[in-house]
């Protein structure tokens, strides 16, 4: 696109906040309140295995309370900004508001996040939606999210090495123990593009956790499909009550 074809555009669709359309000097960015309540997890005390915030800082490797006490199926993870404000506009916006367009933009928040956790040979593995809500939704949003991450960061995506094999619910509601009773076999290695995992780092994108039952079942499907290590990336990272 030409210079004047920026402008020219620029002036019939001025750029506009991804969270709540009010006007900004660039695409693709957020306003100054939108920003302010985002709340961005990078630099911040974190979680190192599930990125849940954390009092304090400058503590390197500290765990949670709640991954102390749960082991997880992963080693270490990162989330971009918590399932709140900013956050849960934007991540309910991508799911459920059409907005596939906002990939653009969270792919590079989602990156910026994900600096913690590289290594060589890591591929970026979205966690993969029942073909029947696919059909719904017209479009994964964790697929978009690890598409747009893994051009940022230069790392390959494998969008189909792991299946939803059977339909689950939507875990919106419930406790720990009713989320991982409902994902329990529901994902597995891909029949034929799972042998690709083999020997490889992993690193699973999605768009919310809350109790991590999704990203466990991910995780371990992973490594039953002989993944060298499971490290998960999020958008937005949410807290379970007890």
């Amino acid at each position: 696109m030409t210079d004047t074809a920026i402008v020219l555009r620029r002036a019939v669709y001025p750029p506009a906040c991804v969270a709540c359309g009010a006007m900004t000097e660039s695409e693709f960015a957020l306003c100054g309140p939108c920003w302010r309540e985002a709340g961005f997890l990078a630099g911040a005390l974190v979680c190192d295995r599930c990125g849940t915030p954390l009092p304090g800082r400058d503590v390197a490797l500290v765990l949670c309370d709640d991954c102390l006490r749960r082991p997880r199926a992963w080693s270490r993870g990162r989330a971009a900004l918590p399932y709140r404000g900013t956050g849960r506009t934007l991540a309910l916006a991508l799911k459920h508001g059409d907005r596939a367009d906002l990939a653009r933009p969270l792919g590079v928040w989602l990156a910026a996040a994900a600096r913690p956790l590289l290594t060589g040979d890591q591929v970026l593995v979205p966690v993969p939606l029942h073909w029947g809500r696919l059909l719904r939704r017209r479009y994964n949003q964790a697929q978009l999210l690890a598409t747009e991450a893994g051009r940022v960061l230069n790392r390959p995506v494998l969008p189909d090495a792991l299946i939803r094999r059977r339909s689950t619910r939507a875990l919106g509601h419930g406790g720990r123990d009713a989320r991982s009773r409902a994902m329990a076999d529901a994902i597995a290695p891909h029949p034929r593009r799972g042998a690709a995992l083999r020997g490889r780092a992993v690193l699973l994108v999605d768009d919310v956790m809350t109790s991590g039952a999704t990203m466990n079942a991910c995780a371990e499907a992973a490594r039953a499909a002989g993944a060298s290590d499971v490290r998960v990336l999020v958008l937005t990272r949410a807290l379970l009550e007890p």
